[in-house]
C-alpha cells in the first residue's frame, strides 16, 4: 500500500507539472487531460492513504507532520545537499537547500498549531502566503522580498 500511494503521489505532481507545461505551449486540451488524470491519482493515493491507517485526528495528523518535516530539514535535506555540492550540481543544490529552509518553518507551523490544540485553544484565523519560486510559507502577509530564496511579494499566492 505505502508503494502504491508514494507511486500515485507521484503521478499526482508529475501530471500537474506537465499540464503547466503543456498550457504554457499552448496545449490546452493537453492541459486539462493532465489535470484530469492528476485528480484521478489523487483520489488513489487518498484511498491507500486512509486503507493504510494514515489518517488520524488532527491532534496526531501535526504530530505527525512535524515529525517528518523534522526528518527532512534535520536529515534528508542535509545528506542531498551534501551530495550535491559534491557532485557540484548547482541547482540541485539550491532546490535542497531552499526546501530545507522551507520544511523548518512547515515544522514551526504545524508545531504552533498542534500547541494550541493540545491547549485547548481556537487556531487563530490568519491567511498563508506562499512563494512560487521555493514555497516559503509566511503568516498573514507576503513579505515584500521572500527571506528565503529573494524572490518579490508579487510570486506569493494565497491559500484560500
Amino acid at each position: 500500500m505505502k508503494d502504491a500511494f508514494a507511486g500515485e503521489s507521484q503521478a499526482n505532481r508529475r501530471y500537474l507539472a506537465f499540464a503547466e507545461k503543456a498550457e504554457n505551449e499552448g496545449l490546452m486540451q493537453a492541459a486539462k487531460l493532465f489535470r484530469a488524470a492528476a485528480e484521478a491519482e489523487t483520489i488513489h493515493a487518498l484511498n491507500h492513504l486512509r486503507i493504510m491507517g494514515e489518517i488520524k485526528s488532527t491532534v496526531e495528523n501535526l504530530d505527525a507532520a512535524v515529525s517528518g518535516e523534522t526528518f527532512e530539514f534535520k536529515e534528508m535535506y542535509p545528506k542531498y545537499l551534501s551530495i550535491a555540492k559534491q557532485e557540484e550540481n548547482d541547482q540541485a543544490a539550491w532546490s535542497f537547500d531552499v526546501a530545507n529552509k522551507v520544511e523548518q518553518v512547515h515544522a514551526g507551523l504545524f508545531s504552533k498549531a498542534v500547541e494550541a490544540l493540545r491547549n485547548n485553544k481556537e487556531l487563530t484565523k490568519i491567511d498563508y502566503y506562499i512563494c512560487s519560486v521555493c514555497g516559503n510559507t509566511v503568516e498573514c502577509m507576503a513579505p515584500e522580498k521572500c527571506p528565503i530564496c529573494g524572490a518579490s511579494k508579487t510570486k506569493f499566492f494565497k491559500i484560500v
